[in-house]
């Protein structure tokens, strides 16, 4: 459901990056899907589409548990790879894949297609930039409705959980406000499962000594919250819709001699990221979402999973 806004629609306007073939478990919806896109050739399987020679790079948007295997198999395969968030199951797993890309040269990018908006550019710049002063709490919320209970984002088999699909927005947000890797505090979760969170709030702290709080929602009273804010001694920053911001935002920023904000064009966050890319396919240009990043995203998303007392996500067999 993701691919045609993700890759299909930004490649129509790229110069470099075409779509040249599509993979499913069956062939008959992958052709489907091709002829309802515009997409060249189909294969049956993803093993096929890996071993097609006129493939320089794959998307893999397939679900949590499947994203190591699959992005390891494309590797293997000697393909460059953009991987949906959340990267793996689990840090474990994360930390095995990051290894083999580095093994083998070829370019991984999680798919953190916020980041590569100029509203994240410019929310880094200003971290950076230190105007806030030194900070004092961030705070990231990813929270939206999705009562479609048999999706498979409430599946554990698939390393399904709120805190996996929403949740890990709301965690590189905060580790991109924080400036840090952050240890986790406490966490809390409402249930769908036993094992499957529908909401997760966490606290989290810094090793400079600022705190942290993320707040992930597929089902509970916060119906829509997309915003993250820093809290400097000299100044707040705020966001209002860091994850979409093509579709509408909000920057402000409130220091204590002055008050501003900014806005930045329509043109979609998945268009800058595929831009970011094959920039870096091409041209060997360094970009933020890296494998290691993944990594770091993927220990904080344990240990809320651990300080919640549920069960890490597992990689699916």
């Amino acid at each position: 459901m993701i691919a045609p806004a993700a890759v299909i629609r930004p490649a129509r306007s790229s110069t470099v990056a075409e779509v040249v073939a599509v993979a499913a478990r069956s062939a008959e919806r992958a052709r489907t899907f091709a002829d309802k896109h515009g997409i060249p050739r189909v294969h049956g399987s993803y093993e096929d589409l890996l071993a097609d020679p006129a493939v320089d790079a794959v998307y893999n948007p397939l679900p949590n548990g499947l994203h190591g295997k699959w992005t390891l198999a494309a590797l293997k395969a000697g393909k460059h790879v953009l991987c949906e968030k959340p990267f793996t199951a689990n840090a474990a797993e994360a930390s095995s894949v990051a290894a083999a890309a580095a093994a083998s040269g070829l370019v991984v990018m999680e798919a953190f297609h916020y980041r590569y908006h100029p509203l994240a550019v410019r929310v880094d710049e200003i971290i950076r930039s230190g105007v806030l002063g030194p900070l004092r709490h961030v705070e990231a919320s990813v929270c939206f409705p999705l009562p479609a209970f048999a999706n498979i984002r409430y599946d554990y088999s698939l390393a399904g959980g709120a805190m996996m699909d929403a949740g890990c927005y709301a965690v590189h947000m905060a580790r991109l406000l924080g400036g840090e890797e952050p240890s986790v505090r406490s966490a809390r979760a409402l249930l769908r499962t036993p094992s499957i969170d529908r909401a997760m709030r966490a606290t989290l702290r810094f090793p400079s000594g600022h705190t942290g709080s993320v707040h992930a929602s597929l089902w509970s009273a916060t119906a829509l919250k997309l915003s993250m804010k820093a809290i400097g001694e000299n100044g707040v920053l705020s966001v209002l819709n860091p994850l979409g911001p093509h579709v509408f935002h909000r920057l402000s920023l409130r220091l204590k001699d002055r008050h501003s904000s900014e806005t930045f064009g329509r043109r979609a966050t998945y268009a800058y990221q595929l831009d970011a890319f094959t920039d870096a396919v091409l041209h060997g240009k360094a970009f933020p979402t890296t494998a290691e990043d993944a990594v770091r995203n993927m220990t904080v998303i344990d240990a809320i999973y651990r300080a919640a007392g549920l069960p890490l996500r597992r990689p699916t067999v």
